[in-house]
This record gives structure tokens, sequence and C-alpha cells, in this order.
């Protein structure tokens, strides 16, 4: 069993910044790639970010000013988001490619965390 937890989403003003993390926990062997979705209402959801095992990142255009991260010895991945805007506001998806104890290829997403920007 394999479980993905994000925290950091809330309420922020439009400029503001916040942390959000993702932690995976389980029988894991290995993680590779790690992502970060959102959804917003009414639409469909989009990536965001993602980082490889060895940290090449990659990014959506319409994010400049995120940066995602991941520590590999806390099998925890992190999206820092700066200049919010209104528009950023959505559902966060933490998603992961796990290799479990067992040697079974997984895809994992969190339960999503909420990041409201007012303007």
């Amino acid at each position: 069993q394999v479980q993905l937890v994000e925290s950091g989403g809330g309420l922020v003003q439009a400029g503001g910044s916040l942390r959000l993390s993702c932690a995976a926990s389980g029988s894991i062997f290995s993680i590779g790639v790690m992502r970060w979705y959102r959804q917003a209402t009414g639409k469909q959801r989009e990536l965001v970010a993602s980082i490889s095992s060895g940290g090449s990142t990659n990014y959506a255009d319409s994010v400049k000013g995120f940066t995602i991260s991941r520590d590999n010895a806390k099998n925890t991945v992190y999206l820092q988001m700066n200049s919010l805007k209104p528009e950023d506001t959505a559902v966060y998806y933490c998603n992961a490619q796990v290799t479990s104890t067992a040697r079974s290829y997984l895809e994992i997403w969190g339960q999503g965390t909420l990041v409201t920007v007012s303007s």
C-alpha cells in the first residue's frame, strides 16, 4: 500500500506565496517522476510541473514563478508558488510513479489540497 499526502494549501492574497508538500509513504522501493497537477472549478485537470528522480524539471507555460523540488530521502516533493494570481486558484494534486517493494509499478495520486488566491 502506497499513499501520497499533500499539505500546504490555503488562502493567500494575489502576489503572495505558498509552498505545497507531498509525502509518499508505504511499501516503496523507488519513486520515479513526481508531478503536480491542478484543477480549477469547471476546468480540466492540467499538469503544472514535473521532476524526475534525478532532478530534471519541466513546467507549464502558465506557471512562471513556481518551482518544483524533491527530497528523495524523505520521499517528498514540493511546489513553491510565488507571485500567485487569482487564476492559480485550484485544487492541486500530487502524482507519483512508484515501484513498490513487491516490484509493482503504480501511479499514485494524492487527495488534493485547495489553493485560493484572492484579488
